[in-house]
Order: structure tokens, then C-alpha cells, then sequence
């Protein structure tokens, strides 16, 4: 009966909710497997020595739980979803992504340290990603190089294209708007790794943030699309059992930066760029406070934040761990009902 159901169209908010449970079963399931693995080889994370004293206590805790994420949300995909290029861009950008952040936490690991790769190589790594999703996307998948705001007004970023080749096999370069998704993928992507640094902080956020993109792609039309996010908001379900306080196991870069490329993915290919800033607002607040902070130090020498990302600032300042998470839960709710409802002003 289920396998006549994934397979019936008739099903199609069955199959998205379906999608739902199937990817939080398999992480949920998965994980204490993959916990006891992680520590029978004694692969634990590096917390920062500059970090709040409190978190020092996690040292040694099994990372690396994005892997089992990512395999939950490719597994599940795989079943229920109709394959599209859509889909097709979309689940690469995620996987390769992922395998960034993996090596990335390989490196912190062998090397003990809570930095792996060097800020430079991570973003090499992420903007040729995100060069070749905007490239599959606009050829592969015949994506329209223009930006939609709330108002139903439209920039086209594809008056400046070069084409290479000709005939079907021709490549189009819209270079204004390879620019303009280098700088959402790999932001969005920097931005979830920032948010990652509390017990269930990045999972809830980012469960909200799939959970609205989700309806999104299905009011959009994109059922594969739906589905994929959907999956991502189920593998947060399962991880979020084994990651809330005090966490058994952490996703690492190779689940945030992931997750971060997948978000950026859907709302490239929904044509929702614009306001999935809105959705996800609390990963843009969690960039600009590192930004401001640095900023701030380098011109004038001083904090604007007693820590930053903003989450440790309210940690700073005396809340509990799990009342900065849950709060922020509520705030990325609110961010992502705003950017709903914007989302209706685009057609």
C-alpha cells in the first residue's frame, strides 16, 4: 500500500510528509551507530580554547553527524522523489558541498585543532561549487538568470552572458548572475556553519528554514524540490534527538555547510533568492555579528559583542545554553513565516 502511494502523483502532500518521517527514521536510527563508531575510534571535536568555558567540557564529543544526514536525505530523495534536473543540482550541491565540510572536519580531527581547512580553501572550495551549480542550473536545467523581489519586481542579471559553443551543446555564462549565487551559496553556507555552535542551535534553525522552503517549492510546483527539503527537515528531526543538550553528537561542517548549499539550492531554483534572506534571517544575524565584530575591532579596536557569533553573546551575558537555543528557535520562526508570506508578494 505505502509503495503504491510514494509512486501515485494523486499523493503529493502525502509524499512530501512521507518524506518527512522517512528521513528522520533512517538518522534517528543510524546515529547511535554512528556515535559508538565515532567513539570506539576516538574521532571527537576540537572546541575552541577562546570559546565560552562552559563548552570546553565537550571535548572529544562524536562529530561528523552531517554524514548521516546527508546519506538519510539522499536515501530518502532517491525513493520518493521524481528525479528532475532540479533536484539533480540541488542534491549535488548538498553531497559536494558536504564532502567540503568532511574534509574539513578530517582535518580538524587529525590535526586536533578546532580549525581545519583554512578559511581561504573553504571559500575556493565553495565559490567553484557554486559557479557549477549556477552553471548546471541555467543550461542544465533551463533556470531564467533573474532575481525576483516581493512586489513582483524582476532584475534580469543575464544581459551580460557569454556563450561558448553552439547548438545544444552551447554554454551560456550570465556573469552577473554566477556572481550573485556564489555570494548566496557560499554565504548561506558560512552563515549555518556560524550558527552551528550551540546543542540543537543549526538542526531547529535549519528544520524551520527546510520546513518553509518546503512549502515553497510545493506551492511552486517543484514536487521533487519539496520533497528534497523536506528530507533535509526530517534528517533534522533525527539528528536534533541525539543533538539537544547536552549533545551526543555534533553534524560538523560537513552537515552545516551542507544544509546551508542545500537552503541556497532551493531558493535559487524556486526563484526565491530574495527572500529566503528573510527565511533564513537568523543565519544572516549570526554573519553580520561576526562581520560587525571584526569590523569594529580593526577600525576603532573595541567589541560590539562580548563574543560573537551573537548566540555566544547571549551566552556571555548569563543566559543558559538552552535558552539562547530555544529563543532563537522562536526567532527563526518568525523570520521564516515573514518570508512566507513575502514569498506570496512574488506572483
Amino acid at each position: 500500500m505505502i509503495g503504491m502511494l510514494i509512486g501515485n502523483p494523486a499523493y503529493p502532500t502525502y509524499q512530501v510528509f512521507l518524506a518527512v518521517l522517512i528521513s528522520a527514521l533512517i538518522t534517528g536510527l543510524a546515529m547511535p551507530l554512528f556515535i559508538r563508531f565515532m567513539k570506539s575510534g576516538g574521532i571527537g571535536q576540537q572546541i575552541r580554547a577562546d570559546g565560552p568555558q562552559r563548552h570546553l567540557v565537550k571535548q572529544g564529543t562524536p562529530t561528523m553527524g552531517g554524514l548521516i544526514m546527508l546519506l538519510a536525505v539522499a536515501a530518502t530523495s532517491v525513493i520518493m522523489a521524481p528525479w528532475t534536473p532540479d533536484l539533480a543540482c540541488a542534491m549535488g550541491a548538498m553531497l559536494i558541498t558536504g564532502s567540503l565540510g568532511l574534509l574539513d572536519d578530517i582535518e580538524s580531527v587529525a590535526h586536533k585543532r578546532s580549525l581545519g581547512l583554512t578559511p581561504s580553501q573553504k571559500m575556493v572550495g565553495l565559490v567553484t561549487i557554486a559557479v557549477v551549480f549556477c552553471l548546471g542550473v541555467v543550461n542544465w536545467a533551463g533556470l531564467p538568470p533573474v532575481v525576483r523581489f516581493p512586489g513582483g519586481f524582476t532584475i534580469d542579471l543575464g544581459v551580460l552572458t557569454t556563450t561558448l559553443g553552439a547548438g545544444p551543446g552551447a554554454i551560456r555564462i550570465p556573469w552577473l548572475y554566477v556572481i550573485f549565487v556564489v555570494l548566496l551559496m557560499a554565504g548561506l553556507s558560512n552563515a549555518v556553519n556560524l550558527t552551528d555552535g550551540l546543542d540543537g542551535l543549526a538542526g531547529g534553525t535549519v528544520l524551520m528554514a527546510m520546513l518553509g522552503m518546503g512549502m515553497v517549492a510545493f506551492r511552486y510546483g517543484e514536487l521533487s524540490l519539496a520533497i528534497f527539503a523536506a528530507a533535509i527537515a526530517g534528517a533534522c528531526i533525527g539528528f536534533l534527538w541525539h543533538n539537544c543538550y547536552p549533545a551526543s553528537i555534533f553534524m560538523g561542517d560537513t552537515g552545516s555547510l551542507a544544509l546551508g548549499a542545500a537552503f541556497a539550492a532551493c531558493a535559487v531554483l524556486t526563484k526565491t533568492e530574495v527572500t529566503s534572506l528573510v527565511m533564513g534571517g537568523l543565519f544572516v544575524v549570526e554573519a553580520l555579528s561576526v562581520i560587525i565584530q571584526v569590523v569594529s575591532f580593526k577600525l576603532t579596536g573595541k567589541r560590539v559583542f562580548l563574543m560573537s557569533p551573537i548566540h555566544h553573546h547571549f551566552e556571555k551575558k548569563g543566559w543558559s545554553e538552552n535558552k539562547v537555543v530555544i529563543r532563537f528557535w522562536i526567532i527563526s520562526a518568525a523570520f521564516v513565516a515573514l518570508g512566507f508570506a513575502l514569498y506570496f508578494q512574488l506572483r
